[in-house]
């Protein structure tokens, strides 16, 4: 069964309150996406470790009822947030 995109973004800012998350469906059948995924959290944080947060947040449903996450990650650049 497909995952909706409102269900991942809704497990990320769970995990991740100040997450500024954006959802694509890249083949249209809810099991293919792309997110980005922006937060001060992943401040000194590898990209890996900040991806390893991500998966944490969706706790393994990727490779399941989540088939494929195309991942972007970013910390805040506080500068244009000020």
């Amino acid at each position: 069964m497909p995952m909706p995109a409102t269900e991942i973004e809704q497990l990320i800012k769970e995990a991740i309150p100040d997450a500024d998350v954006t959802i694509r469906d890249l083949a249209g059948d809810g099991d293919h996406y792309a997110a980005r995924v922006v937060s001060q959290s992943f401040a000194g944080m590898s990209r890996i470790r900040q991806h390893q947060a991500v998966y944490a947040a969706l706790g393994g449903r990727v490779g399941g009822e989540l088939h494929a996450l195309q991942l972007e990650t970013a910390v805040t650049d506080t500068e244009k947030t000020q």
